[in-house]
């Protein structure tokens, strides 16, 4: 071959060109940032709405509405999902996969500008969002103090220590959860603006109008000019109480009259608790593009150098911290990275028995990792679990071809050539071979790179950089190993003078040439008996297809794991306030610490959602190694002992989702009472399905409202518009933003107008509320808000769902100690069976199966793709279209191992177990290739057809079985999981050991005795039609075969 004929003769090229990919290398790893996971970008924009006082019903028909109509109209848009929540809108739109999220952005932004003036003018400007998994807090920390109040340590959290964290590097936000701002607050006295005759909408008239300051023009002179500054903004609360709002009966009535003003703080819509210490939460979101490691590693400096400037009895404690999560991620697969590539050596220098045919082999590890992040760097990715999961799962291939290569080298050895002529036949022998088998674990992966959606930007890093580390690893087996194989030979000792190591693997080795010998006899068995093999293998794999479809096997989307961590999701009834679910957090939080396991609790309540009854308990275990339970055992017990908790509804979430559960029923249909009857009556059957747990419904059940009623007739004759009590009840109730304050600090703060709050506790103080009649001729006069008005309980949707413009309510669940697909599959049935639909009503199903099916789809016809590229790959090396079908019987060889080893450790099929499989479509056809490839030669070199095939069996056994055993070995670390979030890979390295254990069996078996077949049907078809043996075809020139 070209290649390995240039490296011999010009061995100084060789070195350099080895020697620059190492260099290269390691010098693209230094430039590679470190991520948990890859740079995913999904087609998502998310866009929030704050529309204070609203209640559900109306967000959704004033707000959600309106934006969801003109929205459909964008190109592209793929779904719409939106919740109407009190006084808060959501909405996610999702794009297909091609659209460029920049234009759908402006689009949307475009769209909600056309109707902003038909939307309310209360309505604040929606935030638009590109939803990105990246936008999650890298760090989070907690700021407590046993002295400071609520504003004085929210005032230190934000502005002072705020300030100092923007400024580091790689910063895009710092988000405070659980603060109460500073703020001008005038609380209005209902009876006080009765006895003066004004009403809630003259004050804050009164506020805007006085308290502004703003530039007015210039005053210029011959040679000068001044700016003219109109200084009407109030200093000081002693100044607004100053303000005149009104003048009535002859008597001025100032802001002080009628309200008392306050230097004080907004009131708590959100808290945040260090186990029971109340506190204040920070959090921080790095900026696309920067280092998870190095921003947190910024973040641990900063807060170490902020806790020493805190006076005593502050605390600063990071309670959440993602780059010491993605540092030990990225350190498991290391570790499974040199274990693996150790144990592969080992069993490189147990079948050659030469160390320093071990160190030429196992020279092509480290160059060819090495020189795998120059195409890391090359293709923008990071270094992220799933790049270095694929170097990890490397390891065993990347020897593989230098093994057969060199063992094919060490062979011609033996026949009594020098190592020169040896290096450059051997390699020349094996050259196309090895090249057949390498292409196709290529062609495997090159598809799976490019299956478009999500999927794609999640394995590409995976896929690209292991097949560009098996291509490096193909260049140095074809140069580096021939080259040092003729110039570093190994030296002949007679056995007895070897070290006792060396003896006993000699002694090994020579087991082993007896064992090959008698595997001839066993081919030839197998040949003998051809149909029978081949209905061996027939029915081995219609039964391990069988076992996942009886139950055996279950399917999940992604594998159990244990990070040491997990969040509590807390719901209290509707109508809950902040003091009441605080008090159901804090059992929450109290019941997670009594279990041994647990190291904290970090509880937050409420936040951008302003939802109150709302709440997340993010619970800290121990380390993996310093705890006897699984983090999933910890999790059930405290579940069953959650589920007896009364007044909160607590739901744990599980596994690498969005926040959603697992389990996910959606109903939609005309009606909103009959689809509540069907969600409520599926919920009933998802309760009884063994393993379905945290069953709940999107929909929070009824509200408490009360309704206004205004008698027009009355309040007509009097003058009151409904406008007018409108305008009346929100500052009064909501509170309004009247203005903003600059404060001593220099900070500018809002200025709020609302009811006091003991004026704001029952019914009796709405009915008092003062409304402005205006009288022709006379000054205004108040009346309360009962005279004109009934106001009576009633209860109202506390959540409103939408999907695609239509309601939808979603019956919800997790699974438990089952996998998802038996869970899914006991509840499918039942609901057909017991909640029939109606006409116009439909279910389908989201959450982790509609994701699940996603991506598998994508997979399957990837991986269909890669199958018939590795088909024609064949076709070319053999110069046949029919001798390619016998290798690739091994595909679905390898199934029979994987179905039986996920059944022997209990895993399911899940999203790793079919990376297992993936990969193991390119690792399986190497074998049968290095087998038939020889089996080819010997043939038309002369040999008889089964002679051929049982000498093939004879001389590849050796690096079969090499290549075997390495593989394994280099998956043992994958497998066993040890580690923090390391059983996340387990199933993909105990699926890749099942396969290529059976596959390789049967590959000795099975293989030579279809092969045989489909070539005697070959010669019988043209002798029959041809009236001439059919040639079987050739890969290259025929060469004389050694014995």
């Amino acid at each position: 071959m070209f290649i390995s004929d240039l490296a011999i003769k010009r061995p100084v090229i060789t070195v350099v060109t080895m020697l620059a990919l190492v260099v290269f290398g390691i010098a693209a790893l230094l430039q590679l940032d470190t991520d948990e996971f890859p740079d995913v970008q999904p087609p998502i924009v998310a866009l929030a709405i704050l529309y204070p006082g609203a209640s559900p019903d109306i967000v959704e028909r004033e707000v959600i509405e309106p934006i969801e109509e003109v929205l459909s109209g964008i190109s592209g848009v793929d779904k719409i999902n939106s919740n109407s929540l009190d006084s808060f809108g959501n909405l996610i739109v999702q794009f297909v996969f091609e659209k460029d999220l920049q234009q759908a952005t402006q689009e949307i932004r475009d769209e909600i500008s056309s109707i902003r003036n038909e939307l309310p003018p209360e309505m604040e400007e929606p935030i638009l969002t590109r939803f990105d998994p990246a936008d999650l807090p890298v760090v989070s920390m907690t700021l407590s103090s046993t002295a400071l109040s609520g504003p004085e340590l929210t005032r230190l959290a934000d502005p002072e220590m705020t300030r100092q964290l923007r400024g580091l590097p790689g910063i895009a936000e710092v988000n405070v959860v659980g603060g109460v701002e500073r703020e001008l607050t005038v609380e209005l006295r209902p009876q006080a603006l009765q006895a003066a005759g004004i009403g809630v909408g003259q004050v804050v008239q009164a506020l805007q109008a006085q308290n502004l300051a703003a530039p007015v023009g210039r005053l210029a002179g011959d040679l000068t000019e001044r700016t003219i500054r109109l200084r009407g903004r109030l200093e000081s609360p002693a100044d607004f109480k100053q303000l005149v709002v009104a003048e009535s009966q002859g008597r001025i009535v100032r802001l002080g009259d009628v309200a008392d003003v306050k230097d004080g703080a907004e009131e708590a819509r959100s808290a945040a608790f260090y186990n029971d210490e109340q506190a204040v939460g920070i959090d921080i979101v790095k900026s696309k593009g920067f280092s998870t490691t190095a921003v947190a590693d910024d973040v641990r400096a900063a807060v170490e150098g902020i806790q020493k400037r805190l006076p005593a009895g502050l605390t600063l404690r990071i309670v959440r911290d993602a780059g010491t999560r993605v540092e030990n991620s990225v350190r498991n697969v290391q570790s499974a990275l040199i274990e693996g590539a150790v144990l592969t050596v080992l069993v490189v220098f147990l079948f050659l028995n030469s160390w320093r045919s071990t160190v030429i082999t196992g020279l092509a590890l480290p160059v060819s990792v090495l020189a795998s992040f120059i195409a890391v760097w090359a293709f923008g990715f990071t270094l992220n679990t799933m790049s270095l999961l694929g170097l990890s799962l490397a390891i065993g291939i990347l020897i593989d071809d230098a093994i057969v290569v060199r063992e094919n080298i060490v062979r011609h050895v033996e026949m009594g050539k020098d190592h020169y002529t040896a290096a450059f036949e051997g390699t020349d022998e094996i050259g196309l071979a090895v090249a057949a088998t390498t292409t196709s674990i290529v062609v495997v992966f090159v598809p799976i790179a490019f299956m478009g959606g999500i999927a794609q930007q999640w394995f590409a890093p995976f896929a690209l950089t292991l097949a560009c580390s098996v291509l490096v690893s193909l260049f140095v087996s074809f140069s580096l190993d021939p080259m040092l194989s003729a110039y570093w030979p190994d030296p002949h000792y007679p056995v007895e003078q070897r070290w006792w190591l060396s003896r006993v693997l000699a002694r090994f080795n020579a087991w082993f040439d007896r064992q090959a010998e008698r595997y001839k006899t066993v081919i030839g068995w197998a040949l003998d008996h051809r149909w029978s093999m081949v209905a061996l293998a027939v029915v081995a794999f219609v039964a391990a297809l069988a076992l996942p479809a009886l139950g055996f096997i279950g399917g999940s989307f992604f594998p159990v794991t244990d990070d040491s961590e997990f969040n509590i999701a807390l719901e209290t009834p509707p109508g809950s306030n902040l003091a009441y679910t605080q008090l159901k957090a804090a059992e929450v939080s109290r019941l997670a610490r009594a279990k041994p396991e647990v190291a904290y609790t970090y509880t937050t309540i409420g936040g951008r959602s302003d939802a109150v009854d709302e709440a997340t308990v993010f619970v800290k275990l121990t380390p993996k190694h310093e705890r006897e339970r699984h983090q999933t055992d910890v999790s059930a017990e405290l579940r069953r002992q959650l589920a007896q908790l009364a007044g909160v509804t607590a739901s744990i979430a599980t596994g690498f989702g969005d926040g959603r559960k697992q389990i996910q029923l959606e109903f939609q249909g005309p009606d909103m009472a009959e689809l509540q009857k069907i969600a409520d009556r599926a919920a009933v059957v998802v309760r009884q399905v063994p393993g379905a747990v945290d069953v709940g419904l999107s929909t929070k059940g009824q509200k408490p409202e009360l309704d206004v009623e205004i008698d027009r007739s009355l309040a007509g004759s009097l003058g009151v518009t409904i406008g007018q009590v409108g305008q009346a009840l929100r500052p009064a109730f909501a509170g309004i933003d009247a203005g903003d304050w600059v404060d001593p600090s220099g900070e500018t703060r809002d200025v709020t107008v609302r009811l006091a709050p003991e004026s704001r506790a029952n019914i009796r103080d709405l009915e008092s509320l003062p409304l402005t009649v205006a009288q022709p001729g006379r000054a205004a006069v108040t009346i309360p808000l009962g005279q004109v008005a009934r106001i009576t309980p009633s209860v109202g949707p506390a959540r409103i769902d939408h999907l695609d413009r239509e309601r939808v309510i979603s019956v919800q669940a997790n699974t438990e100690n089952r996998p998802l697909s038996d869970v899914i599959g006991d509840i499918m049935p039942r609901l057909e069976k017991e909640v029939p639909l109606p006409a116009g009503y439909t279910m389908r199903q989201g959450g982790e199966t509609e994701d699940q099916q996603e991506v598998f789809g994508r997979i399957l016809f990837a991986l269909g793709v890669a199958i018939m590229l590795m088909y024609f790959v064949l076709v070319v090396q053999f110069g046949s279209f029919l001798d390619p079908l016998s290798i690739l019987l091994s595909l679905p060889l390898s199934l029979i191992g994987v179905m039986l080893g996920l059944l022997v450790t209990g895993s399911t099929l899940n999203l790793m177990s079919m990376i297992g499989v993936i990969l193991l479509m390119g690792i399986v056809a190497k074998n049968a290739i290095l087998l038939i490839d020889f089996a080819k030669w010997s043939e038309e070199a002369g040999m008889e057809r089964r002679e051929a095939l049982i000498e093939a069996g004879r001389v590849r056994l050796r690096p079969i079985l090499m290549t075997t055993f390495a593989l394994i070995a280099g998956m043992i670390p994958v497998a066993l999981g040890v580690g923090e979030g390391a059983d996340f890979r387990a199933p993909l390295g105990i699926a890749v050991i099942g396969g290529v254990i059976t596959s390789t069996i049967l590959t000795l078996l099975v293989i030579p005795t279809v092969y045989e077949i489909l070539a005697d049907t070959r010669d019988w078809l043209g002798e029959r039609f041809g009236n001439q043996k059919a040639n079987p075809g050739n890969s290259a020139q025929p060469v004389r075969v050694e014995h």
